[in-house]
């Protein structure tokens, strides 16, 4: 049946003139032209609430019922990696037919939104409590102290490929809950590595590592551009030195080599590159080389250069403000807790 026209305010208005001097329903539908049924429906809606204006509307019915709802929320909450074509077969086979975007509205009122899946490292209990006491050691350090920290790491840029990604059903600040994470462990590869630092004043020198690096050719790094790197960040004296502990960078003859240069190096718990702000300084020039599309090897070296130096003192800056130790003590509170 089609839809028919809704009465203007002005025709709803003078049916209720009409009835107001006493003129039928009957009367009323003929003079202009309406059905009876329209204008007793006109005529009730006024007595009761005294108005002819359209009333709010509760809108179309849920499609999943109340039980449906705690049953797809309870799912995805003791399986956040459930699609939402799982949750749509769910309910088929309890008898309601919904379509995925259905799911994701209902999971949205729920306080549940897809997201991706956070990769993070892959910790073991002595990792944990290895994060814990640095953050501990450290919760008091003042701003200054960090500043004063000149950042390194290396990294792996791809010429196209992407990194593959998973995604969660996930309440908000709950990223780093393992069910919403993906455990990554540290392995080579890749199109080119890159060695670099930075510090809140801005970033250091970036280099490509084109050979296998073992400990001399890394301590050959530090000593063509950690100090360089220094002098132009025009660090303080009694800059800190970090580095993860990976292999090359904890061996003894790296760790006699930064000793009899005066080196102070930040201690640093294993496993724990997520802690480390220059993970987001990588992030950032992949997306800024990403935006270039470099079409092969030597252009991706070139444009990896060309964006490092681009970026912004002030996105170093804050970078080491958001190196919240508060935040990490919390974070690995909570994987002791559980």
């Amino acid at each position: 049946m089609a839809k028919t026209k809704e009465l203007s305010k002005d025709t709803r208005n003078k049916i209720v003139d009409l009835h107001q001097v006493g003129k039928t329903e009957s009367a009323i539908g003929k003079q202009l032209g309406l059905k009876k049924s329209t204008v007793g429906a006109i005529i009730r809606k006024w007595k009761t609430y005294k108005t002819t204006d359209n009333l709010p509307r509760s809108g179309a019915p849920r499609k999943i019922s109340p039980r449906g709802v705690k049953m797809i929320t309870r799912t995805v909450s003791k399986n956040p990696r459930t699609t939402r074509g799982d949750l749509v077969n769910d309910l088929q086979r309890a008898g309601t037919k919904v379509t995925k975007p259905t799911i994701s509205n209902t999971l949205r009122r729920q306080g549940l939104k897809s997201c991706s899946a956070r990769r993070v490292p892959l910790l073991k209990p002595v990792h944990v409590q290895a994060r814990l006491k640095f953050a501990r050691e450290h919760l008091d350090d003042p701003d200054e102290d960090w500043e004063n920290v000149i950042w390194s790491d290396e990294t792996k840029i791809e010429l196209f490929g992407k990194n593959s990604t998973r995604r969660v059903w996930r309440t908000k600040n709950a990223e780093l809950h393992p069910k919403n994470t993906i455990p990554t462990v540290k392995h080579g590869g890749g199109n080119i590595m890159l060695w670099g630092c930075f510090s809140a004043k801005g970033p250091g020198r970036l280099i490509r590592v084109k050979e296998r690096m073992n400990g001399a050719m890394y301590r050959e790094i530090l000593s063509e551009n950690l100090l360089p790197s220094v002098r132009a960040l025009k660090m303080k004296r009694g800059w800190v030195f970090q580095h993860d502990n990976d292999p090359k960078h904890t061996a003894r003859a790296t760790k006699e080599w930064l000793r009899k240069k005066h080196f102070k190096v930040l201690e640093w718990p294993s496993q724990s590159p997520d802690l480390n702000p220059i993970e987001n300084l990588w992030r950032e020039l992949k997306v800024r080389v990403a935006q270039r599309q470099p079409q092969n090897i030597t252009a991706l070296e070139e444009i990896c250069m060309e964006e490092w130096a681009k970026i912004p003192a002030t996105v170093c800056e804050n970078l080491q403000k958001t190196f919240d130790l508060c935040h990490c003590q919390q974070r690995v509170y909570n994987k002791v807790l559980r």
